[in-house]
């Protein structure tokens, strides 16, 4: 008997992988929890019925919320994740020499727990000295660490559950307040396919906030409609404005590199639409 798992995207459209295995399912304090590995895409962690990441694509995502900021910044030393249980922004993080500290704060512990067992090649970095992990509630963490941090990544599920509070203009002006007075944020903001109002909204808030709002873009075939939005939120840093002959190169990327940087912010008319 062949197994499939079907997220709906939309009430209109989903995306289906064949199984080989269910690995783990559970339902944690916040959320529905499965780890399932698939012909197509290898391991797959799923929240709420939702992809978060898997093993064969997880790459784009997670250097593309971490080394944009983190280049864009003159030189981050300490670093705070909100979110991102499974490890992969951390693990990028902390190839820039810069880094000193990164904190990872994720309101669910068996995201993390579930992640070191079955994605181990994600998770990789959770143990490294530098790195701190909290399970802690991230609007709570930042409303308690003002002018604390250099650059903040909000690398949350989508705007359901727990997430909905780190999706709002009163969750932005926390972050502003927890930057130093040079720092910078981005947030994951969704499909500009299938999200529109949010990513309108979204930037409307930010853009209230700080004085540089920048959104980029990458290809991720498992999030839905494979394109994704990042705004960054700047209190003096603009990407467009960093030479792009002098962004180093970043160890052991696949997707990253200096050219991208300069790319993703160019961006398609009806994306420039939605940000007017």
């Amino acid at each position: 008997m062949e197994l499939w798992y079907t997220e709906k995207q939309t009430p209109f459209m989903g995306i289906t992988c064949k199984i080989k295995k269910t690995l783990a399912v559970e339902q944690t304090d916040y959320q529905n929890l499965a780890v399932i590995d698939t012909e197509q895409f290898g391991t797959m962690l799923v929240l709420d019925g939702a992809v978060q990441t898997t093993v064969e694509d997880e790459f784009i995502y997670h250097e593309m919320i971490t080394h944009v900021p983190l280049l864009t910044h003159a030189r981050p030393v300490k670093v705070l994740v909100i979110g991102g249980g499974d490890g992969g922004a951390i693990r990028e993080i902390l190839k820039h020499k810069s880094v000193e500290k990164a904190y990872l704060v994720e309101i669910d512990g068996r995201v993390v727990e579930n992640s070191k067992i079955f994605l181990p090649q994600i998770s990789c970095a959770l143990s490294d000295p530098r790195c701190e992990v909290l399970i802690k509630d991230g609007i709570e963490f930042i409303a308690n660490n003002k002018g604390t941090f250099d650059v903040i990544m909000v690398d949350s599920t989508d705007p359901v559950g727990p997430a909905v509070g780190l999706f709002s203009g009163g969750f932005y002006r926390l972050v502003y307040e927890a930057l130093k007075e040079d720092g910078l944020f981005v947030a994951q903001t969704e499909s500009p396919f299938f999200n529109k109002e949010l990513i309108r909204q979204t930037n409307k808030d930010i853009s209230a906030i700080f004085p540089i709002t920048r959104l980029y873009l990458a290809s991720i075939p498992t999030y839905p409609s494979g394109l994704w939005s990042f705004t960054m939120g700047s209190k003096k840093y603009d990407p467009l404005l960093i030479d792009g002959s002098k962004i180093c190169e970043i160890p052991d990327t696949r997707y990253f590199t200096p050219e991208i940087f300069e790319a993703v912010f160019k961006l398609p008319r009806f994306v420039r639409d939605l940000i007017k």
